[in-house]
């Protein structure tokens, strides 16, 4: 199952570009560009990382972010990230970045997305690996500071296919975005948003009634409502679940007790990402391993977190049936080995 796995075609729909900065990297950058940080050696970086919720994430999340500064300090972030796609077999990639944490910082909109767009292209021709870019506003800034992130972004529409909304859940609610994601409907950008994660199953419902949401992200607290449950089966609505991140910020405390195995024998459509993998523990081999091992699978389950991937990603309906073929051909071969 382990080789199976490794050979599993995969599409990561949950990844926040920021998140895969790795400790060497974080080190060569701000060496780089002159940046002081509190850490002497990347080990020391790695043994910070022990978090009991989502807050303590975040502080030593945006703390790492400022090494990055430059358009060639974005690409190469970016550029990192692919290669462990590569390795991962991750043949279609749809990420995240968050602009306001580095606006907020002086660095221009255009720096970063021209950084990461860049290493995008690269991925494309030189390693074969699709991607879009969705642009995430942090719930815990006002919706002032959204708008005007959203304005810049418009001139940048043929780079970023859609919007999201990610930081901190508790005490920021859907409604308090719902004018911006209007704005961003409006300006013809798709809507994907956080939900369920720390907060309760009522943001999920809300994510999808007032922003307008195609994707929940996260979403695993929707078992606390059945109504809720019997919607998302219904209208198959896609659930960004990242395992090994539920683990390390404490929304399950074993793998054993994660739900996710549960909710795709129930026919949801989740799916298996990665988030901040660099903070987390594993990019998305790592997640796939990290569920197989703690729920024995079959084969056929263990590849519908990559069909559900496929139907919920915003690729056309030609590269969804080419990458579903690539992956029940791989099935198959499998099957018969």
């Amino acid at each position: 199952m382990n080789q199976f796995i490794a050979g599993l075609p995969k599409v990561e729909l949950h990844l926040h570009i920021e998140g895969s900065l790795e400790p060497e990297l974080m080190f060569e950058l701000a060496a780089r560009n002159q940046i002081a940080i509190p850490f002497r050696s990347p080990e020391e970086v790695r043994a910070a990382y022990q978090f009991h919720n989502l807050q303590s994430f975040l502080d030593i999340y945006y703390q790492g972010a400022n090494v990055l500064i430059h358009e060639q300090d974005f690409y190469d972030l970016t550029w990192a990230y692919l290669l462990r796609c590569q390795a991962d077999n991750v043949v279609h990639t749809e990420i995240f970045f968050d602009p306001q944490t580095h606006t907020d910082r002086g660095i221009a909109f255009e720096t970063v997305v021209n950084g990461i767009h860049r290493a995008l292209e690269k991925g494309r021709e030189a390693l074969g690996i699709s991607s879009l870019l969705i642009m995430c506003f942090l719930r815990h800034l006002d919706q002032a500071s959204a708008f005007e992130t959203l304005e810049q972004a418009i001139a940048h529409r043929d780079k970023i296919i859609g919007v999201g909304l990610d930081s901190s859940e508790q005490g920021n609610p859907p409604e308090k975005f719902k004018d911006v994601f209007q704005r961003a409907l409006q300006a013809g950008f798709l809507t994907v948003a956080h939900a369920g994660e720390e907060g309760p199953s009522e943001n999920i419902t809300k994510t999808l009634d007032l922003l307008g949401a195609t994707r929940i992200d996260h979403g695993v607290r929707c078992t606390e409502d059945p109504e809720l449950m019997k919607r998302l089966t219904l209208e198959q609505v896609p659930l960004t679940v990242c395992p090994l991140s539920n683990l390390k910020l404490k929304v399950f405390e074993e793998m054993n007790a994660h739900n996710i195995v549960d909710l795709l024998r129930k026919e949801m459509c989740v799916t298996i990402n990665s988030d901040d993998p660099a903070y987390f523990g594993g990019y998305m081999t790592d997640n796939f391993h990290a569920v197989a091992e703690a729920h024995p699978m079959s084969g056929e389950e263990i590849a519908q977190f990559t069909l559900n991937a496929i139907m919920a990603s915003f690729i056309s309906d030609v590269e969804k049936q080419r990458l579903t073929q690539l992956t029940l051909d791989y099935l198959a071969r499998f099957q018969t080995s």
